[in-house]
């Protein structure tokens, strides 16, 4: 049931008409151009080598003369470099978790942390949280974003935090049940694994309270979707956000679910080329390119997510004006390549979900055979498909395996497991091992 319908946070930022949308942008754009060029070296250097002047910088159209920034200069300017304020000026610090290298750090002002509870409360409500929701936060907390980003921001909006972090899932929903939660905030992943436990447990939806789930941290399917609310009873919406411009609460889905909402007052979006970089049209696919618009800590001009998605407006029933992206689709470098094939790993998604015998659980293994590549997809599969009739059991393998080889374009070979064999993830799942560089 949709409810909330008409509810905003900051509904005169939300709901500003378009025109007045863009003029603001633009004159924060100006602002954060040149507040970035006298405040961080990096872009100072930046637009001298390449004989920019912030004041040349006059529209939307003219932001295209600047270079992207990217991770890696972050990390080259690694902990402070990309720092436009005094450290006796920044109040908190997260970072990336540095699995490949050094983090990616982070800092935010007091007025970043006011902005970042008001970007965060904005998506609550859109998703159909109010102040009278129990809030319970199941991602981790510390230097990670999201577990702290989104709790602040739920206590801003008014509402109860249980901040319960993430693991120990029969904790969560022991909590769950026993302290009345009504909004959940987790990984995708996660949230399908604790419909599991749940199972195990023997717990009902309707034992529980929730109403809601904020789901946010890797990509979803609607069929994944779909599943679990209907598991839980709940309506369950898309965030989007990144350490590097914020955390989350960059862009958000209303409860009517069709795109996620960009907060384009503090954001600007672009849409890229990820080979050429040349700028694409509106509704094209690429790569999500954001300029913050109201950063004092970390500005950043032009940062190539590695997000693949597509903006777009339309108008929306739920009265905001901000333009919307897809979900994303997948990452540029989680894109792996077989025998010269792009794939994600939302393609397989896309696939294997679409049958009510699969868990919702699976893992890629990329392999060598001979000079070839080869695809492995190993799939969770409800257990009375291993006690049904072999010819059931390979007619649903063959069936699987056509439709994956369709819609890859390249051969990829299925397995079926069974039920809780594949590793569970607290936070981010890792779909894909790629074991054709060892031995």
């Amino acid at each position: 049931m949709i409810t909330n319908t008409k509810y905003f946070w900051q509904e005169k930022e939300e709901a500003r008409p378009r025109e007045d949308l863009r003029h603001a942008q633009l004159l924060r754009l100006k602002n954060i151009i040149s507040y970035a060029y006298e405040n961080v070296k990096f872009y100072r250097e930046l637009f001298d080598s390449h004989s920019i002047r912030p004041d040349k910088i006059k529209n939307f159209d003219d932001l295209k003369k600047i270079p992207f920034t990217t991770k890696r200069d972050i990390n080259n300017n690694y902990p402070y470099g990309f720092f436009a304020v005094p450290l006796r000026s920044v109040i908190r610090i997260h970072s990336s978790s540095g699995t490949t290298g050094k983090p990616t750090v982070v800092g935010y002002t007091r007025n970043d942390i006011e902005i970042w509870k008001d970007m965060i409360a904005r998506i609550m409500v859109m998703g159909g949280v109010s102040d009278s929701d129990i809030v319970q936060v199941a991602f981790h907390y510390g230097l990670f974003t999201g577990g702290f980003g989104l709790h602040y921001g739920a206590e801003h909006l008014g509402a109860t935090v249980i901040p319960v972090s993430s693991g120990n899932s029969k904790r969560q929903i022991m909590i769950m049940k026993d302290y009345k939660t009504t909004t959940l905030i987790c990984t995708p992943s996660y949230g399908l694994h604790l419909t599991e436990v749940l199972d195990d447990m023997g717990i009902k939806k309707e034992d529980l309270s929730l109403r809601y789930a904020l789901l946010g941290g890797e990509p979803f399917n609607e069929i994944l979707r779909q599943r679990f609310e209907e598991r839980l009873g709940i309506i369950a919406t898309d965030n989007y956000g990144l350490s590097e411009v914020m955390g989350p609460g960059v862009a958000g889905e209303c409860i009517y679910k069709k795109g996620l909402h960009i907060n384009e007052d503090h954001f600007y979006p672009e849409i890229i080329d990820p080979e050429t970089g040349e700028v694409l049209p509106e509704g094209s696919i690429g790569e999500l390119v954001l300029t913050t618009l109201t950063r004092e800590a970390i500005p950043l001009l032009r940062y190539r997510t590695r997000d693949i998605t597509r903006i777009y407006y339309d108008s929306c029933p739920c009265g905001r004006t901000f333009i919307k992206m897809d979900k994303p689709k997948g990452r540029t470098d989680d894109m792996f390549i077989v025998n010269g094939v792009n794939i994600y790993p939302t393609q397989i998604e896309e696939v294997i979900y679409d049958n009510k015998s699969v868990t919702g659980h699976y893992q890629i293994y990329l392999k060598k055979n001979g000079y070839l590549d080869s695809l492995e997809v190993h799939i969770e599969v409800d257990e009375s498909i291993f006690y049904d009739e072999m010819k059931k059991q390979k007619s649903l393998l063959d069936s699987l395996t056509d439709k994956l080889n369709n819609a890859l374009g390249v051969k990829a070979i299925i397995k079926f497991v069974s039920p809780k064999s594949i590793e569970r993830f607290e936070g981010k799942s890792k779909r894909v091992i790629d074991l054709r560089n060892i031995g």
